[in-house]
């Protein structure tokens, strides 16, 4: 959305030579109309607002073919991103020959699924408000310096709208045929959050959108820390309440803890974006309210750094210590919005920033907090921004994305770089929220205590007859990589825990199962050490009701989010079945509670689909 401030290159004077230069100003004779019409149609409110508008045509996507090792694929949206409207003038040559990509971007249009092919999104935006002409590029490439200067006066181009990559559910593999199942742990919590946000608002989240382990890991489990050492495995199994003749094995992994004034100090580089899309009440004022939050929350011997992007990056806070609240504050309160997206810009100057503190002494972490809509400038995809600061990651620098808002979330955009950058992806849709991951999850676990964390479960043919992993589709492994080194994986912060589930059919259910096997690094060193804990026969319960209150729960939720996403092998399960299980094991925790009123408004949703399918 473009900035609500009057575009200095449209003023009557000088726009024949501006808008030489920019190809996306706008012809029309009330840039103001313009302004509100897209303002109006890329709004959506929060949970506590009325529903939302009526839906978009759905789009289709592709998804990846069926595989247990998958590689991401990313879910093509029918549409293209739009364009600013274009306009051909006779004006005087400009003094130096200036391609129009400088300003607007030639790939904005994204891989990814609109939250409308749910059924479930915003208004399309109005496709008129001004009328169409082309310009004329020229061949000759923009000066270096060109685009930080006039990225900022550029209109925000339209987004796609929301959108999310697609894996296929992992399928039962023969153990026979295969008894190694590798992955890599993931503590990103994003897919519940947003799945959250739409059934409040009384829709039911895009299939794309629903990651398994996000919701099942966005929870709290009981699982006693390791006596000594980087972190303990918890194994539980017992009967499927879905399917006779099948069981669920759960693992847990519970990361070490470390308090407050034993954590290193850290180094926190907030890099926000300020572009016009983030001016509504959920986004860039939400985002400075959860910057306050976490600056709070910091030590003594804590330092913040600020950055902002929009059109072009600006410095706003220097490394300051933590408890000079004031200076901080202040600079957080005078971050406005408006202009295009460039990210990847912004991201290359916040990890410069980072790395000048990172050291095996200080965690040095980038912070960015975005709706994901990159729109403009060099670097607008994942890969592309992960080339240029890859160096600072294998420095130490650490990241963490943190979504914001509907209408152009780029969950798939978020998602990749926590992943490759060493993080961890959160969603804030609520004040509430925000106090829970910048509290908590973010100064909480600050610091890493181990990393490339890979799991390797080895499942005995003649026990386990076959098996599948619920979710980390993204997250698999090739079963020769787990003892190779240099292949990355996933981080454990201070206090994390890790839950995965396996849905098995066993031959011997009063057997051993197997073997879990555990491999990771100490935060600053290269090679890896293993760990081996067995899964033994006083581990299976008779029956679900003799598990644990934490197994229940964690199976309700791992099963909510296959039903949610169209799991093949979920497609019997009985929502009404896991509400009961969820209600159960909710033991007096409140997000537990929410949990199982969603379930009850999933299961109303999945039944009006069902209506009016017929």
């Amino acid at each position: 959305m473009p900035s609500s401030k009057p575009n200095p290159l449209s003023r009557w004077g000088g726009a024949a030579l501006a808008l030489s230069l920019v190809s996306g100003c706008s012809t029309s004779s009330n840039p103001a109309a313009v302004i509100q019409g897209k303002e109006v149609a890329r709004k959506e409110v929060l949970a506590d607002s009325p529903p939302p508008p009526p839906p978009e045509p759905q789009q289709e996507f592709v998804a990846a073919p069926a595989s247990k090792k998958l590689d991401q694929r990313e879910v093509l949206a029918a549409p293209p991103a739009r364009r600013a409207p274009q306009m051909e003038l006779e004006a005087a040559p400009a003094p130096a020959e200036v391609e129009a990509d400088a300003v607007v971007d030639e790939g904005s249009a994204t891989a990814g699924v609109s939250a409308a092919s749910a059924g479930r999104a915003l208004a399309a935006p109005q496709a008129s408000l001004a009328p169409k002409m082309e310009m004329k590029r020229a061949a000759k490439p923009a000066p270096a310096k060109l685009p930080t200067q006039l990225y900022d006066r550029a209109p925000e181009p339209v987004s796609p709208g929301n959108t999310f990559a697609e894996h296929t559910p992992n399928a039962f593999t023969e153990t026979a045929a295969d008894k190694l199942s590798t992955f890599a742990v993931d503590v990103d919590t994003a897919s519940y959050t947003v799945a959250r946000r739409y059934l409040t608002q009384g829709s039911l989240p895009p299939g794309a959108s629903v990651r398994v382990e996000e919701f099942v890991n966005y929870f709290k489990y009981r699982y006693a820390p390791p006596e000594e050492g980087a972190f303990r495995v918890h194994l539980e199994g017992a009967p499927s309440p879905f399917a006779q003749g099948r069981h669920f094995v759960r693992v847990g992994i519970q990361g070490k803890s470390v308090s407050r004034s034993q954590r290193k100090p850290a180094h926190l580089v907030f890099l926000v974006d300020t572009s016009g899309s983030m001016s509504q009440p959920d986004k860039l004022p939400l985002a400075k309210e959860a910057m306050k939050i976490a600056v709070k929350n910091l030590n003594e011997n804590d330092t913040v750094a600020l950055v902002t992007y929009a059109g072009s990056t600006r410095d706003v806070l220097s490394p300051t210590p933590a408890t000079d609240l004031e200076r901080i504050y202040k600079a957080i309160d005078s971050l406005e919005s408006g202009g295009g997206t460039a990210m990847g810009s912004g991201m290359e100057m916040a990890y410069r920033h980072a790395v000048k503190k990172a050291s095996a002494r200080v965690v040095s972490r980038v912070v960015v907090l975005t709706d994901g809509d990159a729109n403009i400038g060099p670097n607008l995809s994942a890969d592309t921004m992960l080339r240029g600061i890859e160096g600072y990651v294998k420095e130490g620098v650490t990241l963490s994305t943190i979504g914001f808002g509907m209408g152009n979330y780029r969950d798939d955009l978020m998602e990749k770089l926590a992943d490759k950058g060493n993080g961890n992806c959160f969603y804030i849709d609520s004040h509430k929220e925000a106090r829970k991951v910048f509290e908590q999850q973010l100064t909480g676990t600050l610091e890493v205590i181990a990393k490339d964390v890979k799991v390797q479960v080895e499942f005995d043919p003649k026990v386990v007859r076959r098996y599948r992993l619920v979710g980390y589709e993204n997250r698999n492994i090739a079963d020769q990589d787990f003892r190779d080194d240099k292949v990355d994986a996933g981080e454990i912060g201070a206090g994390h825990s890790v839950t995965a589930l396996y849905e098995v059919e066993l031959t011997q259910p009063q057997a051993s199962l197997g073997t879990v096997r555990i491999r990771a690094k100490t935060p600053s060193g290269t090679e890896a050490a293993e760990q081996a804990f067995p899964f033994e026969p006083k581990m299976m319960r008779a029956s679900l009701e003799a598990a644990s209150a934490d197994f229940r729960f964690a199976l309700a939720v791992a099963a909510t989010a296959d039903v949610l996403r169209g799991s093949p092998s979920a497609k019997e399960w009985n929502l009404a079945t896991v509400q009961k299980l969820a209600e159960g094991a909710t033991e007096g925790q409140s997000d537990r509670a929410e949990f199982t009123r969603l379930v009850a408004q999933a299961r109303g949703l999945l039944g009006a689909t069902a209506r009016d399918a017929r």
